[in-house]
């Protein structure tokens, strides 16, 4: 039987405009087995991993779990665990990091400041690598086990410090890879491909190619995000970034779609016209699931603004 993923790999089917939507990430270590709805299905406690996901709700945070590599005891264990904040505007982005004897305390923490970009000194400045996150779990999704585990073996065989995370969105462009701080999403990488990405934002710059997007934005605007990034050939993280994203109602004869706004960091702006689209012929969104036609951000028109700013 085909996977989503060969099968999405196979019709060419567009990575542009696909990441996970979140402006801040909490990223929680938790060894041990996930299942498919890891915060609810693991050895954090099941009763804590709901109030989670109920405080987040609606705030701009994301919350998944992380592992490092390797063989994961079925036991609930009992060590610190290492947690990850990460914020991804352009121009605001940030990591925050701490060790934590009980995960029960992240409940206090200020949900919809941290979604707004505001850690208030919260914790320690993270100032490590570029955090690594391959998803892994085989629970959710076939192919993040049949395809992303042997990428992380082999991109911690070479030393970088890579983490196993719960879902990122997106399994059927499995392997697929999110790198903080800046937030860009990717599909179908490679560990060479992973190797160039890191090397790019070590020195502050995007890699566009394999790219779904920055999660910072908005799924239209990821894909107006890369548009543009493609078309002047800018590669700095924080030189571009949205400004407007409006919704355009369909019409007798086109479709809706939005009228994306881009800025770049020197002031030149761009009208970016996107559609939603559907992907034929139909394919499994996820193993296991029938045959649907997963939306897809199609960039229809791309033209540059002058003498004013959004």
């Amino acid at each position: 039987m085909s996977t989503c993923a060969a099968a999405s790999r196979e019709l060419s089917e567009p990575l542009a405009g696909t990441a996970a939507t979140a402006r801040t990430w909490l990223l929680i270590e938790q060894p041990g087995p996930w299942g498919a709805k890891a915060l609810t299905s693991s050895h954090l406690d099941p009763a804590l991993g709901r109030a989670l996901e109920t405080a987040a709700a609606g705030t701009g945070v994301r919350v998944a779990l992380i592992r490092r590599p390797g063989r994961h005891a079925d036991h609930p264990g009992g060590r610190e665990r290492r947690v990850h904040l990460a914020h991804t505007l352009p121009g605001r982005s940030w990591t925050r990091t701490a060790l934590l004897a009980d995960p029960a305390d992240l409940l206090e923490l200020d949900f919809p400041a941290l979604g707004a970009g505001e850690h208030g000194g919260l914790w320690e400045p993270y100032e490590g690598d570029p955090l690594v996150l391959v998803c892994t779990n085989g629970k959710r999704d076939r192919c993040c086990a049949l395809l992303g585990r042997p990428l992380v073996d082999e991109l911690a065989a070479t030393g970088e410090a890579v983490w196993e995370v719960t879902h990122i969105g997106g399994h059927r462009f499995a392997p697929t890879l999110f790198v903080l701080p800046y937030g860009y999403a990717y599909g179908r990488v490679t560990a060479r491909a992973v190797k160039e990405i890191l090397h790019a934002v070590r020195d502050g710059q995007v890699v566009t190619a394999n790219a779904r997007g920055r999660s910072a934005w908005e799924r239209p605007a990821q894909a107006a995000d890369l548009a543009v990034r493609e078309h002047t050939g800018e590669d700095r993280a924080d030189a571009v970034r949205i400004t407007r994203t409006e919704p355009r109602p369909a019409g007798t004869t086109e479709p809706g779609g939005w009228s994306v706004t881009v800025e770049h960091a020197d002031g030149r702006l761009w009208r970016v016209e996107v559609e939603r689209g559907s992907s034929l012929p139909p394919r499994p969104e996820s193993c296991g699931a029938g045959p649907g036609s997963p939306a897809r951000m199609d960039v229809t028109a791309l033209r540059e603004v002058t003498g004013r700013r959004a």
